[in-house]
């Protein structure tokens, strides 16, 4: 496994990572998802991320019991959650000062920990003044709940903001993102954020690497009754299931088969290739998911200049 530091912080994270979202406490049990975290651990995985609205904080439940059953050391685990979607109530959502202190109480009796290392504001909050959040996140973090916190699909003005308010006032400064990042959303996170990475040297933890299955070609031929993208309330996954895609995807298979490496490996490695990648955040429903996903760093070397350009010249897509 390869350690990456997580931006300008002095954190190391694994370059794979291994998230709840989707699977833990919803999709997959806790035997199932057991099976995926010693998996990952055993490769090496030190970062696993959640969010109190994973499964309507389940998922924080069964990646808790898995860690406290396995009886891993704490200070060897890198662990994440997001404050946004609590509840129902009125004060369950946002990143007002109260639902942010109260959502972290929460997520941590959940987790049955003291402390997360990570916590993202999950959205950026229209309803919330960015000094608001700023000020209980450095509250969090002062008191010894959350180590850094950071930011997750804000835009580069937002995250700008929230670090300026935080060298104005003396409060700790956000130092990650969480975007989406893949193959077929690259915009943001290559054009949009570029001015982070240089000024603010700003840490990402990436998510759907794979464009959710898009990136493994299961997709290809329809949509599997047990993929992601069947799923109740996940309807909005299939618009971004197009044939336009679908053709890109049937000749990066070629790609792969010509580097004797899988269509998935080849999505992750891609992403790892890129310097700003702090970590990518894997998803998996079964340990042999996991395994294979792994292996995606021995396919980064292979992913030449040459090869590099072969890619660009099917995706077509190169933010300007």
């Amino acid at each position: 496994m390869e350690y990456r530091r997580l931006g300008r912080a002095g954190l190391k994270v694994s370059a794979l990572s291994l998230g709840a979202w989707v699977t833990y406490g919803g999709q997959v049990g806790e035997q199932v998802a057991e099976e995926c975290m010693k998996e990952a651990y055993a490769a090496g995985v030190n970062f696993f991320d959640n969010a109190e609205g994973y499964a309507d904080g389940n998922a924080e439940i069964v990646m808790g019991n898995v860690i406290k059953k396995q009886g891993w050391r704490r200070e060897d685990l890198v662990i994440s959650t997001k404050i946004f979607w609590g509840g129902s109530g009125p004060n369950d959502t946002g990143l007002s000062h109260k639902h942010i202190i109260e959502g972290v109480n929460n997520a941590l009796k959940r987790f049955q920990m003291d402390y997360v290392d990570l916590v993202f504001c999950h959205r950026p909050d229209p309803n919330t003044p960015i000094e608001e959040t700023v000020r209980a996140m450095d509250l969090v973090i002062k008191q010894g709940k959350a180590f850094y916190w950071g930011t997750s699909e804000w835009s580069a003005a937002e995250i700008a903001l929230a670090d300026g308010i935080a060298r104005q006032y003396g409060l700790t400064p956000p130092t990650m993102e969480q975007p989406q990042y893949n193959m077929f959303h690259r915009e943001r996170f290559e054009k949009e954020y570029a001015p982070l990475y240089r000024y603010l040297n700003y840490g990402t933890t990436i998510w759907s690497p794979l464009a959710s299955g898009l990136l493994t070609g299961k997709y290809n031929n329809g949509i599997p009754k047990d993929s992601r993208a069947a799923l109740k309330g996940y309807e909005w996954l299939q618009k971004g299931i197009t044939e336009e895609k679908i053709a890109k995807v049937r000749q990066l298979q070629v790609v792969a088969d010509d580097l004797g490496c899988s269509l998935a490996q080849l999505g992750l490695a891609w992403c790892l290739k890129n310097p700003h990648v702090s970590t990518v955040i894997t998803g998996a429903s079964r340990a042999s998911q996991v395994q294979e996903n792994m292996k995606a760093l021995d396919v980064v070397s292979l992913l030449t200049d040459d090869v590099m350009e072969r890619i660009e010249g099917i995706l077509d897509n190169r933010p300007s």
